[in-house]
């Protein structure tokens, strides 16, 4: 299980929101450094969120974007505001490996085939869920609006698409440190056609841990996102490494 960190971006900056919420901001200061220092830590794959563009739907951050792609050697995968074809073509340009498709996917599922069949295996698809009467909703645009279907159906809707995986992230949980959405995550894998990558709530080794059994019990499990937690130091890259390859 891959350890991915994550740097979400507002105004040029590194910031993590609380549960998704535009009030609840903490900064971190310049993305470049922080993704250097990241590279230099040992990261194999590096996380960017265009929160601007996730909530407005312009490429507000993409100079920045650029400019980490070509200071590291790691690969990058980015999202937020991803909102054509365009958008996925502009990204993979500025050194992107990997796009991830999220309010598309829920609001124009043609577009979204589309994009993973022009740019196969390098489209991921962003499935951000609330839970809400025990269903698993996604929600889209910043996360400010929910679905009338569910990630599961979603997920049988693009089965047959050439999609890198699907990201999943735990509202409830992001930016809290609470540990992750164990429960969601098993109902997710047991219907996935595609690998996944779990986000949100990672706060310490022990939930690194736990996620890295259950990926030894479903291969589909392919890696996790982890932001406040490596930009607070509660724990290192190195340790996040080792922790998710725990199976003991």
């Amino acid at each position: 299980m891959e350890l991915i960190p994550a740097l979400d971006l507002i105004g040029g900056g590194v910031v993590r929101l609380r549960q998704g919420d535009y009030d609840q901001v903490t900064n971190y200061g310049d993305p470049v450094e922080l993704a250097m220092q990241l590279d230099r830590d040992g990261a194999t794959r590096l996380h960017l969120v265009d929160l601007d563009a996730a909530k407005s739907g312009a490429p507000t951050n993409h100079g920045v974007i650029a400019d980490i792609a070509a200071a590291v050697s790691m690969p990058v995968q980015c999202g937020g505001g991803v909102r054509s074809l365009g958008d996925v073509e502009r990204l993979i340009g500025q050194g992107v490996n990997r796009v991830i498709v999220g309010t598309i996917a829920l609001e124009e599922p043609e577009l979204a085939h589309s994009m993973a069949q022009a740019f196969p295996h390098q489209v991921l698809l962003g499935l951000d869920y609330r839970i809400v009467d025990d269903r698993l909703v996604p929600a889209g645009r910043g996360w400010l609006t929910d679905s009338p279907t569910t990630v599961e159906e979603l997920l049988l809707a693009y089965a047959t698409s050439p999609f890198a995986g699907v990201l999943a992230t735990a509202i409830a949980r992001d930016g809290t440190l609470e540990g992750p959405d164990v429960e969601s995550m098993e109902r997710l894998l047991a219907c996935s056609p595609i690998p996944v990558v779990a986000s949100g709530g990672v706060g310490t080794l022990q939930d690194l841990q736990t996620l890295a059994h259950l990926a030894a019990t479903s291969t589909l499990l392919s890696g996790v996102v982890v932001g406040k937690a490596l930009l607070e130091g509660r724990f290192t890259v190195a340790e996040g490494v080792v922790a998710c390859a725990h199976l003991g």
